[in-house]
């Protein structure tokens, strides 16, 4: 393991945003869910996420996330990504998402 600074660290947007919209995803190699999510002062913003194995589009819809907002944006086939979505892989690899237990507002860094 690499070890990072301070500085380093604080480089990092990640940030709450509550889900506002998810679409499905055909077209994605793996099988993928389009969010859209506010994060508040820092806008709404789309990414493709691989979390259709534990999570519904329904069930999603008004859950709060932690993003990483200042990544470059990412072209995955015809669709804009602007945000990545953060998770951690269960004993399968399947995505589980780093969720916050409280509701924050929108756009808080993670300190």
């Amino acid at each position: 393991m690499n070890e990072i600074t301070w500085n380093d660290f604080e480089k990092v947007e990640l940030r709450t945003g509550t889900i506002l919209e998810v679409l499905d995803f055909p077209e994605a190699r793996k099988p993928a869910y389009k969010v859209k999510v506010d994060f508040g002062p820092y806008g709404v913003r789309m990414s493709s996420a691989q979390i259709t194995k534990h999570y519904t589009k329904d069930e999603l819809v008004g859950r709060q996330i932690v993003g990483v907002i200042n990544f470059p944006k990412k072209q995955i086939g015809k669709f804009m990504s602007e945000f990545l979505v953060t998770g951690f892989a269960d004993e399968n690899g399947d995505i589980v998402l780093t969720t916050i237990d409280k509701k924050v507002p929108n756009g808080h860094k993670l300190i």
